[in-house]
């Protein structure tokens, strides 16, 4: 049975935010991608537009997140399902820190604003 133990989970910092990748090629997944998202308090995020669905379940804290332009503050237990093609910038402008679960298929890629595309390796 793939049990991925927190120990062995893989960590990327990327734009002032750390992703723990859980699920990934490299721990058995296929399809699907999974990690946790930790944002510290005072992290202004940065707008990208995703090329596959995401789901953002937050576990902890109060960001708001922005999609395609409108923008909501999340409370713990909110799930935020990010369509293909969307905009999405998450911000945590308070003191504490915010940290969500993210679920995505392989293969996801994220178009910055100034055109530029980033494959980030914990979705790969």
């Amino acid at each position: 049975m793939p049990v991925v133990r927190p120990d062995h989970a893989t960590v990327f910092d990327l734009h002032g935010a750390r992703f723990t990748s859980y699920a990934s090629a490299t721990t058995g997944a296929d399809l699907l991608r999974s990690w946790r998202l930790d944002v510290p308090g005072g992290t202004t995020g940065v707008e990208h537009t995703v090329s596959s669905e995401e789901v953002l379940h937050l576990l902890d804290g109060a960001p708001t997140v922005t999609l395609d332009g409108e923008a909501t503050v999340l409370a713990p237990g909110d799930t935020v399902v990010v369509p293909a093609g969307s905009r999405l910038k998450v911000d945590n402008p308070g003191p504490g820190p915010a940290a969500a679960w993210v679920t995505t298929t392989a293969g996801l890629r994220a178009t910055l604003p100034d055109g530029s595309v980033v494959n980030p390796p914990w979705a790969v």
